[in-house]
């Protein structure tokens, strides 16, 4: 880093300012990175050195391999949403297709380690539609579209339930949604939940 004069000032900024690395400010943190403590020379804002060089350091580390324990250890926080089974059901005239929506996870925001609970297309609908009202800082992403026509092929609902399974995969991955929604947990747990 340049500075103006022989030895920098109490308060020295960088000759030219440069970008940092997340695309705002400048220098390394915003535009402080130029401030520089009068006692030590060095930016009272900037990394320590340890920042700077790479997480791991020594050789002992970089060729450590992980023993079976920590391979095969379960993860400290998962969380496994699975859309699978689709059945369709007759009744009378009327016909449609629920779907089996499988929970594994050990996020204490949901009181089940291990659930699983059916769930029709529309019942993904109602539940969206709640979820857009209670949570207004998160985008809730969209829902497969309708389908009118041939909608009890194998190929719309395979697409269907592929899609569902990557809405609630998105929705339930979501922090803010895991801690604030109040009906996220019941969607995927409960077996009575309705709208």
């Amino acid at each position: 880093m340049a500075y103006h004069g022989s030895q920098p000032s109490a308060l020295s900024t960088p000759t030219s300012p440069e970008r940092n690395s997340r695309g705002g400010g400048l220098g390394s943190y915003g535009g402080y990175a130029g401030i520089v403590a009068p006692s030590s020379g060095h930016s009272p804002f900037a990394r320590p050195e340890q920042f700077d060089r790479p997480y791991v350091t020594s050789p002992e580390q970089r060729s450590r391999t992980q023993t079976l324990e920590e391979m095969y250890s379960a993860p400290e926080n998962y969380l496994e949403i699975e859309v699978r089974d689709p059945r369709t059901h007759e009744t009378g005239r009327k016909m449609y297709t629920d779907y089996e929506v499988t929970c594994r996870t050990n996020i204490p925001a949901f009181s089940l380690k291990y659930s699983t609970v059916r769930r029709r297309y529309s019942d993904f609908e109602a539940f969206r539609d709640i979820l857009e009202r209670e949570s207004t800082r998160v985008n809730i992403p969209p829902l497969p579209g309708k389908v009118f026509t041939n909608r009890f092929t194998e190929e719309v609902i395979e697409t269907r339930r592929e899609g569902l399974e990557r809405f609630l995969q998105i929705v339930a991955g979501h922090p803010l949604l895991q801690t604030g929604s109040r009906v996220l947990g019941a969607f995927l747990q409960d077996p009575s939940w309705t709208p």
